[in-house]
C-alpha cells in the first residue's frame, strides 16, 4: 500500500519520484518496465548516436504506413529505463515560445498555465550556467549549460545565419526566441543530465521512496469509478499494488494514453472490439497526437573538419578515452549546439520553424554512416496543422501500439515544410560556408521546384522526436484530463506528462513535460501555485 503509485520513470515520473518524497510522510512507489541507467553511453552526452541505433533503452516503436510520406513506416524511438526519453534524447533545453502557454491559458480557458504562471516552475527546476535571472533559476537540480564544445562549424552556422539576415538572440528561453543561436543543454560537468540524475538520484535513499525497475504495467485497478492501484508483471510473475491516494500515468505520448485504453478508459466500441471491458467511455485516449515532423538538408564539407572521423573505430576508442579521464572532448558534446527559430513569413506573429545544425551527417537517424564528411540542417514545422492518433493494434498489454501521425494530412504543412527547405538552403549558401561547401547531397542539387521538394520531403521526412497531445487537457467536456491533469470521469488517476499538452509547443518538449511535473507536484502537495518553491 503507498501514497502514490507512479507509472513510468521518464522526464515527469522522476521528477514527481522527487518532489512528492520531501514530504517524508507520503510514500511513493516508482515502476518503470525498462532497466536502471548504468550504461556509460547514457551519461556521455555524444552517446546519443549509439542509444538511438539499439534497443536496449529503446522501446523502437514504428508507426503504421504513413500515406503522405509514401506509405513509409517511420522509427519512433521513446526512451526505456530510468530517465526515459531524457536518458537518450539530444538534450537540447527549450522551453517553446510564451505564445504557447498564453494560448492554452487565455484561448483554451486552462487556467493556471499562462506563461507568466509556468515560468516559475521552469526556473524552480534550473541550475543555469550562467546565474539566476529574469528567465532563469539557479540552484536546481537540472545542470543546463552552454557551448559544450568549440567544434568551429557552430560558429560558421551562426555567421552564415545572420549573412542570411536571420536576427540573433542570446537566449531562445528568455525575452526572444526569434533568431539563431547556442542551444541550452541539459548538460553539466560533460554528462548528460536525465531527470534519472537530477532529480531521482538524489531521492533514491529516501526510506518513502521505493523504485521497482523491469516492471511492466498490464493494467491500471478500477473498482467502482476508481483507480486503486495498478497491476504489473515482473519477469514471470503478477503483482498487483494498492493506492491510498492516487495512480500516476507518467508513461508518455505513446504509451500512457495506451494503458489507459488497456485500462478500459477510451473508446467504447474500440474496446469492446478488442475484448475489453468498458470501464470509462473517453473516445478523446489516444486522439490529438501531435509531432514536429523533421526535414534535412544535408551538405558534404570539403574539408575535413566534421564529426565524420569520430564513425572510426580508433578514433571512437580515444575519443571514449579521452571522455572518461576529462569529462570533455569531443564526448561531451551532444553534436547539436546551435540552431535557429524562423518564421517562413514575416507577417507572422512567432516563429513556425526551428532548426538544429549538426557538423556531421546523421541518416537513418544514425542507423547508417554517412557518405564522408558532411554537415546538415534539420528544420521542423513547429505547431503542424496535421493530427494523428495512438491506438490499440492488441489487447495484449505487452504488445505495442498502434501509431498514427498522420504527418502531412493537412497541405498546410507542406506547404511550411517546402520553404523550411528553402531557407535551410539559403543559410548555407552564405558566404561563411565558402571555404567548407560541397555538393548537396539531400533534397540534392538537382531539385529545384515546390514539386521536387515535396517529393523530396515525402521521402525522407522523419520525427525529430516530440510527440504529445494524446491524453490533452481542457475545460470541455470531450478532454481526457482537466487542468489539474485529473482524468476526467474517474476519480484517483491523473496523467502527467507530454500527452497532457492540449497543444505541441514551440520547441523541443523535455523542458515543458518537467515544467508540467514540478506544476503538478507542487499542487498535489498542496503548495501555492505561485510561489513553487513553497
Amino acid at each position: 500500500m503507498y501514497d502514490y503509485v507512479i507509472v513510468g520513470a521518464g522526464s515527469a515520473g522522476c521528477v514527481l519520484a522527487n518532489r512528492l518524497t520531501e514530504d517524508p510522510n507520503t510514500t511513493v512507489l516508482l515502476l518503470e518496465a525498462g532497466m536502471s541507467d548504468w550504461h556509460p553511453f547514457i551519461h556521455m552526452p555524444a552517446g546519443v548516436a549509439e542509444l538511438l541505433k539499439g534497443k536496449l533503452f529503446n522501446w523502437y516503436f514504428d508507426t503504421a504506413a504513413e500515406k503522405q510520406l509514401n506509405n513509409r513506416r517511420l522509427y519512433w524511438p521513446r526512451g526505456k529505463g530510468l530517465g526515459g526519453s531524457s536518458s537518450m534524447n539530444g538534450m537540447v533545453y527549450i522551453r517553446g515560445h510564451r505564445f504557447d502557454y498564453d494560448h492554452w491559458a487565455n484561448d483554451l480557458g486552462l487556467e493556471g498555465w499562462s506563461y507568466d504562471e509556468v515560468l516559475p516552475y521552469f526556473k524552480k527546476s534550473e541550475d543555469f550556467f550562467g546565474g539566476a535571472n529574469e528567465f532563469h533559476g539557479s540552484g536546481g537540480p537540472l545542470g543546463i549549460t552552454q557551448d559544450a564544445s568549440n567544434h568551429l562549424l557552430f560558429g560558421v552556422f551562426k555567421e552564415a545565419a545572420k549573412q542570411a539576415g536571420v536576427p540573433e538572440t542570446p537566449d531562445f528561453n528568455g525575452a526572444q526566441q526569434e533568431g539563431y543561436g547556442s542551444y541550452q543543454l541539459t548538460i553539466k560537468h560533460g554528462e548528460r543530465q536525465s531527470t534519472a540524475v537530477a532529480f531521482l538520484n538524489p531521492a533514491k535513499r529516501r526510506p518513502n521512496l521505493t523504485i521497482i525497475t523491469r516492471a511492466r504495467v498490464k493494467a491500471i485497478n478500477i473498482e467502482g469509478g476508481r483507480a486503486t492501484g495498478v497491476t504489473y508483471q515482473r519477469g514471470r510473475s503478477s503483482k498487483s499494488v494498492r493506492v491510498t491516494r492516487e495512480v500516476l500515468i507518467c508513461a508518455g505520448a505513446v504509451q500512457s494514453p495506451h494503458l489507459l485504453m488497456l485500462s478500459g478508459i477510451g473508446d467504447g466500441e474500440a474496446l469492446t472490439r478488442f475484448g475489453i471491458p468498458v470501464n470509462l467511455h473517453k473516445p478523446a485516449v489516444g486522439q490529438n497526437l501531435q509531432d514536429h515532423l523533421d526535414v534535412m538538408v544535408q551538405q558534404h564539407c570539403s574539408q575535413p573538419v566534421t564529426l565524420y572521423e569520430q564513425t572510426r573505430f580508433h578514433n571512437r576508442i580515444l575519443t571514449l578515452i579521452e571522455y572518461y579521464r576529462t569529462k570533455r572532448g569531443t564526448g561531451a558534446s551532444n553534436g547539436l549546439e546551435a540552431g535557429a527559430f524562423v518564421k517562413t513569413d514575416p507577417a507572422l506573429a512567432v516563429p513556425d520553424v526551428q532548426m538544429h545544425f549538426i557538423p556531421a551527417f546523421m541518416l537513418d537517424h544514425a542507423r547508417e554512416t554517412g557518405p564522408g564528411h558532411g554537415y546538415m540542417l534539420h528544420a521542423c514545422q513547429l505547431r503542424p496543422h496535421s493530427k494523428g492518433f495512438i491506438g490499440l493494434a492488441s489487447a495484449d498489454p505487452l504488445a505495442a501500439p498502434l501509431i498514427q501521425p498522420n504527418y502531412l494530412s493537412d497541405s498546410h504543412d507542406l506547404a511550411v515544410l517546402i520553404k523550411a527547405v528553402k531557407m535551410a538552403r539559403k543559410i548555407f549558401a552564405q558566404a561563411a560556408f565558402d571555404p567548407y561547401r560541397g555538393k548537396e547531397e539531400v533534397p540534392g542539387d538537382a531539385l529545384q521546384t515546390d514539386e521536387q521538394l515535396a517529393q523530396s520531403i515525402r521521402q525522407n521526412a522523419e520525427t525529430i522526436y516530440h510527440p504529445v497531445g494524446t491524453c490533452r487537457m481542457g475545460v470541455d467536456a470531450d478532454a481526457v484530463v482537466d487542468g489539474e491533469c485529473r482524468v476526467k470521469g474517474m476519480a484517483g488517476l491523473r496523467v502527467i506528462d507530454a500527452s497532457v499538452m492540449p497543444t505541441l509547443i514551440g520547441g523541443n518538449t523535455n523542458a515543458p513535460t518537467i515544467m508540467i511535473a514540478e506544476k503538478m507536484a507542487d499542487h498535489l502537495r498542496g503548495l501555492s501555485r505561485s510561489s513553487p518553491t513553497g
